[in-house]
């Protein structure tokens, strides 16, 4: 394929970022720094993870992921905006969100060819496991960094949600292959994953999970699950958030060296009870409030991605406020 010469006419954009880069109207509380993009199809995705409005079975709105709407517009008007938005420094990332469909890839590195011929912006890609090939094309093509979901937590849940079990087409053994293999192609700290908090794991096995990840030199990144009407499971909770707060707080003493999974102690159901640090330096962490930001690719701040207007507030925009962080500190022993 030539890069560029079969670029698809039209893309999904984020509301948020629709309105960053002037596409439409509308109030944010939080601006998003990347701009998220969905790759179009006419059907919906061929893969059918039981939490997604865009699986093969589900009876959501096709313009819905997570929370988010996305609503279409033509792609060079999108790259040409793009273009402006990281001129002004409004744009510091792009994300392309792909689909699984026969072709995809084509229409993934057609969108990079016009967004790299228009700016340096940097460009992630968050995608199904694909060949070390392909990813290869996708670095030759402009793409700093790239995410491939695990999405659960350990094998069973991710074959209840993503694999056999639920109609899909993934594999948990599949699935850390590519991530390895990515981390091959793009270099360790270049490579994401997302873990989402609340698909019916233990805190031990998301623990376990993370450092799993950072040891292989793979950035993890944490959702919180959020029921969609229409998807498999719709009438699941979201988790609690100081559950949410436990892992999130695992998770940044993990990325960033002052804890491992072994030096953390759990009860009898798997819930923190000691992160394996001194208390006076969780609490000074905490009250940074650095690991309760959104995490993921840099520059990844999703707005509202998980979070409804009025809360709990999962993710972070921006550093939270000190009248936010001393509601946080309630839900820690420190």
């Amino acid at each position: 394929m030539t890069l560029g010469t079969s670029v698809p006419k039209m893309i999904r954009v984020s509301i948020g970022s629709a309105i960053v880069l002037r596409l439409a109207n509308g109030n944010l509380d939080a601006l998003p720094t990347t701009v998220y993009l969905l790759t179009y199809r006419k059907n919906k995705c061929t893969a059918n993870c039981a939490f997604c409005p865009q699986a093969r079975n589900s009876t959501s709105r096709a313009d819905m992921l997570s929370r988010v709407s996305w609503p279409l517009f033509k792609t060079a008007q999108v790259a040409d905006r793009i273009e402006a938005a990281a001129g002004n420094g409004k744009a510091k990332r792009v994300c392309i969100q792909a689909l699984n469909y026969p072709g995809v890839f084509d229409d993934v590195l057609s969108i990079v060819s016009i967004i790299r011929s228009k700016c340096t912006v940097p460009i992630s890609v968050s995608c199904q496991p694909v060949t070390t090939e392909t990813m290869k094309k996708l670095a030759e093509a402009g793409v700093d960094r790239v995410g491939i979901p695990l999405d659960a937590a350990n094998e069973e849940i991710f074959d209840k949600v993503k694999g056999q079990p639920a109609e899909g087409p993934y594999s948990w053994k599949k699935q850390l292959q590519t991530l390895a293999e990515a981390v091959q192609v793009f270099g360790k700290g270049n490579v994401s994953t997302h873990l989402i908090v609340g698909l019916g794991e233990s805190e031990e096995d998301m623990v376990s999970a993370v450092q799993r990840c950072v040891d292989m030199g793979v950035c993890p990144g944490l959702f919180a699950f959020t029921p969609v009407s229409g998807t498999a499971l719709e009438s699941v909770a979201s988790p609690p958030i100081d559950r949410y707060r436990r892992v999130q707080l695992a998770r940044y003493l993990i990325v960033e060296g002052k804890t491992k999974y072994e030096n953390v102690r759990f009860d009898g159901d798997g819930r923190i009870n000691d992160f394996g640090i001194a208390h006076k330096v969780l609490e000074r962490v905490i009250m940074t409030g650095f690991p309760f930001l959104t995490s993921g690719c840099p520059d990844c701040n999703r707005p509202y991605y998980n979070e409804k207007p009025g809360g709990p507030m999962y993710n972070y925009p921006c550093v939270p406020t000190d009248e936010d962080l001393q509601q946080v500190k309630k839900g820690f022993k420190c």
